[in-house]
């Protein structure tokens, strides 16, 4: 019988061609092959090698040693790259059939979009099916060895697909997340007994937590549904979950208070609920109890969770090595610093931030944890000194940040010496004063820092200029820093980002900048730099932003500038720059041009006709003359206009009305003349666009949402969630001056979407003011003042709605005030002053009670409050022009009728004393009687 058994299982192995792997697996993975490679790929060399016939030995392969069936395939990032730009690679799952003993298949990173199941593989226990471009979840029913299923990272829609799930009964682990899954949680998910593991992260997952469906899972140890849209509470329920170690949920929009069961869950490891909208209070001495536990995160977006660890003497038993509490109510009101956190030693994430803590700065935390990666008691009110033992070193400490507290005295000495491996290193908007250490030149791995606002003062050390060669971004704005910048030993090789503004930096700006090649933003405004801007500046073939506003510099703008072709924003505003601007300047990328405050002279550049991305453009304050350009209208995504201060002439062109983007347009203090063209009612000044970016910026910061790199939890699915840490910057921080409301304000960021204008004051405009712009409904601000507009103030100005700023004072207006105007609600500059109109004031109600005499002052004809002058005519009376008639009969009866008098007086003088006269009267008389 046994040499009977021998004999038939040779015959099996020479029927398959080999003592190796069976034939028709053989030639179903050579299908396999070709599939992968269609049309022209070359992934899968080895297979079908001429010298190995054995599909067993084949890369990504592997056999049952007893069968040699195969068991699994490695197909993950098979398919060639550039085949995967494919948009159609529809994976025939019938290629597969043929393996029946198949228990693992992984086919990740593909760029698979179809696929039409294997319900057959009922031996198979695990499908990693992550990072390809499936739309939705292929029918799996009868796999019921099935245990793991990743679907990660495709493009998966609903989770009503998740009905297809349901009859896998023995499914441990599902992962669904980086998905565009949206609708709610089915109640169906809790068939899924079985699982161990539930991952839906980073979904569009909406509706509240579902206590029917999620709290039947018993078995379940990991739960991940952050970075969703979960709204609603934490139902009692997730208490039953006894299993439970790991539970994700931040990122949402849950709210409500967090319930007390949930914190007595002894299995628990891992609780992150940050980034919802909780509210009400949490003791964490309820946690004293739970040893597992070592990531703790309740980052608050409210600021409404009321965190206490005070109440009561207790001692933990855990030892965290996540600790994550920004932006909450800790301790009130005494606003303490933990004092459990004492006992804590293998921390390696403390983020205390955004509190309003007091106490002095707690080094301490460096000291009992050796092992620290990171830091954050950004914005609290900590006080002291920060203070490092000399004899202390943290090698892991790669992320400090204490900005915007109040820490005092001077920045440690040898801080370069104990934290050598930092590379991040906020210390920005605090109280330290003296000189910068030399010992940060000993930081070789540090990537970014930021001392600004503080009251540092001296000359950079030469060791920090010179060690720093990671540097990528320093910011050492406002403080008293001084010396000449950029010698020749000047070696930060990698830096991008560079700020120096507001500053006494002095002298000429030196060459030592060009090892800095890869410069992308330099910043040296506010400081005290003289000399002639180099022409060096053009080496800069990265530079996207340049601002050395506010200094001495004189002399013509190099044409050096010319070269750099990626500049987004120049500003060289409030220097002594004089002649013209360069016409070679490649302007085709730029969006923020200020040359504000100079000597320029000539027309307005012609090379400005090729900015077509242009989006401020400020020449105010130059000696730029000449008529605005008609190709101004190219100037398509145009924004802000501010040409004030020059000698502009001749008339506003039409071509301006064709500027669709315009907000803010500043023409005043020109000499420019003719009528006010109404065609600048078709720009829709004021009206935000949907989905418009164009000034959601921010200038500089710092991001670590969970920035842990050595530690990583032992997950299930084996997902390190520690990963994001760096710090961001755009190219320009937008800002726009403009007179508005009697004063000129600063508009930066999002509020450059709120303000809206014209101001053309200060010129020569005649002509009546078109009723036309009393369709700017947005407007804020409209001044025309100064000017020579006559006619009356058009009744089409109780229009507009949102105005803030109306000012036509010092023209030569005539006839009344519309009474309407007092429908304006948001009004709280007005004047009219010195012009020619009359009649009654608009009633005292509303905004224009709050008005004073002042707003009507130089109108003699006016009458009705604030001005003292009495109403005594009817104001029944209908006359177009009142005040001009009324001026007219007062002068006609002041000269007419004395001078009638003084006439007749004289005829009869003439008449009684002229001979020739008394004679004729007398011949007259004596005819008379003898005809009698």
């Amino acid at each position: 019988m046994f040499f009977g058994i021998l004999r038939l299982w040779v015959l099996l192995h020479l029927a398959n061609g080999s003592l190796g792997c069976w034939e028709g697996e053989r030639i179903a993975l050579l299908k396999l092959k070709d599939s992968f490679n269609y049309p022209n790929g070359t992934a899968l060399s080895s297979w079908g090698d001429k010298e190995e016939k054995d599909c067993c030995k084949w890369e990504r392969v592997s056999c049952s040693e007893s069968t040699k069936r195969v068991t699994k395939l490695f197909l993950n990032r098979t398919r060639p790259l550039e085949l995967r730009k494919i948009v159609d690679f529809s994976l025939e799952t019938s290629l597969f059939l043929p393996f029946e003993e198949l228990q693992e298949l992984r086919l990740d990173s593909n760029g698979i979009t179809g696929f039409n199941g294997v319900q057959k593989l009922n031996k198979l226990k695990m499908l990693d099916l992550s990072y390809n471009q499936l739309t939705e979840i292929p029918s799996l029913s009868g796999l019921e060895s099935l245990k793991f299923l990743s679907f990660t990272s495709n493009y998966l829609k609903n989770l009503s697909t998740l009905q297809e799930l349901t009859t896998l009964r023995g499914l441990e682990m599902l992962d669904l997340g980086y998905n565009d899954i949206s609708g709610e949680i089915p109640l169906s998910i809790g068939a899924l007994t079985s699982l161990k593991s539930l991952s839906l992260r980073n979904n569009e997952v909406n509706g509240s937590f579902p206590e029917e469906g999620l709290c039947k899972l018993r078995s379940l140890q990991e739960l991940d549904i952050s970075r969703n849209s979960l709204k609603g509470s934490i139902p009692p329920c997730i208490s039953n979950l006894t299993s439970l170690r790991l539970l994700e949920l931040s990122e949402n929009n849950l709210g409500g208070t967090i319930p007390s069961d949930l914190l007595r869950l002894k299995s628990l490891e891992y609780l992150s609920l940050s980034l919802n909208h909780f509210e009400g209070s949490i003791s964490l001495s309820s946690f004293a109890n739970n040893s597992n536990l070592e990531v703790l995160e309740l980052d608050s977006l409210n600021n409404e969770l009321h965190v206490d660890t005070e109440n009561t003497p207790w001692k933990p038993l855990f030892q965290l090595k996540v600790l994550r509490l920004s932006n909450c109510k800790i301790n009130e009101p005494t606003r303490s610093i933990p004092s459990f956190l004492l006992t804590q030693h293998e921390l390696r994430v403390v983020n205390l931030s955004y509190n309003a803590m007091v106490g002095e700065v707690p080094t301490w935390l460096l000291n009992n944890n050796t092992r620290l990666e990171f830091l954050s008691l950004a914005e609290n009110s900590f006080t002291g000194q920060f203070v490092l033992p000399a004899d202390f070193k943290n090698l892991d400490l790669f992320w400090l940040d204490m900005w915007k507290n109040d820490i005092q005295g001077l920045l440690p000495a040898s801080i370069g010496h104990i934290l050598p491996n930092l590379e991040y290193l906020n210390m920005s908007r605090n109280s330290f004063h003296g000189s910068i250490p030399p010992s940060i030149g000993n930081m070789s791995k540090l990537y970014s820092l930021d001392l600004s606002s503080n009251n540092f003062t001296g000359e950079l050390p030469e060791h920090f200029f010179m060690g720093c060669k990671e540097l990528t971004a320093l910011k050492l704005s406002h403080n008293n820093l001084q010396g000449q910048l950029f010698p020749r030993k000047w070696n930060l090789t990698s830096v991008r980002l560079l700020y120096l503004d507001n500053n006494h930096f002095s002298g000429q700006l030196l060459p030592g900048l060009l090892t800095s090649s890869s410069l992308s933003l330099l910043d040296l405004s506010n400081n005290l730099i003289s000399g002639k801007l180099p022409d060096w500046i053009g080496e800069f073939s990265f530079l996207g932003s340049l601002v050395v506003s506010r200094n001495s510099f004189k002399g013509h703008i190099p044409t050096g500038f010319c070269r750099v072709v990626q500049l987004i924003n120049l500003d060289l505003a409030w220097n002594s720059l004089s002649g013209n601007v360069p016409p070679c300047l490649n302007l085709s990328s730029l969006r923020y041009l200020h040359l504000q405050g100079n000597k320029l002279s000539g027309s307005l550049p012609r090379s400005l006709y090729r900015a077509s991305s242009l989006v401020t453009l400020d020449m105010r304050d130059n000696e730029l003359s000449g008529e605005i350009p008609k190709w101004i209208s190219v100037l398509s995504n145009l924004r802000n206009l501010l040409l004030k201060g020059n000698g502009f002439v001749g008339s506003i062109p039409f071509q301006l009305c064709q500027l669709k983007n315009i907000s803010i347009l500043d023409l005043s203090s020109n000499r420019l003349s003719g009528r006010l063209p109404s065609c600048l009612k078709d720009i829709p000044f004021g009206q935000k666009k949907t989905n418009d970016q164009t000034f959601e910026t921010d200038e500089y910061g710092w991001k670590a949402y969970r920035p842990f790199r050595s530690y990583e939890y032992q997950s299930i699915l084996g997902v390190n969630q520690y990963v994001e840490a760096g710090f961001y910057s755009s190219d320009v921080a937008v800002e726009i001056e403009f007179m508005s409301k009697s004063r000129s304000e600063s508009y930066t960021g999002n509020m450059l979407y709120f303000m809206s204008g014209i101001d053309l004051s200060m010129n020569k405009l005649a002509g009546p003011i078109p009723p036309e712009l009393g369709f700017l409904s947005d407007i804020h601000t409209l001044n025309l003042s100064h000017n020579q507009m006559n006619a009356s103030i058009p009744r089409t100005f109780s229009n507009l709605k949102q105005i803030q700023s109306l000012d036509l004072s010092d023209n030569k207006l005539s006839g009344e005030i519309p009474s309407d105007l007092v429908q304006l609600n948001f009004l709280s500059v007005f004047s009219v002053a010195n012009n020619n109109l009359s009649g009654r004031t608009p009633d005292r109600k509303a905004q224009f009670a709050t008005f004073e005499a002042s707003s009507y002052e130089g109108n003699p004809f006016l009458c009705g409050l604030p001005v003292e002058e009495n109403c005594r005519r009817s104001t029944a009376v209908s006359d177009p022009n009142p005040g001009e008639n009324d001026l007219f009969k007062d002068s006609f009866l002041a000269t007419f009728v004395p001078s009638c008098i003084v006439a007749f007086l004289g005829v009869v003088t003439f008449i009684y004393f002229n001979p020739s006269c008394r004679m004729f009267f007398q011949l007259v008389e004596a005819k008379l009687l003898s005809s009698r």
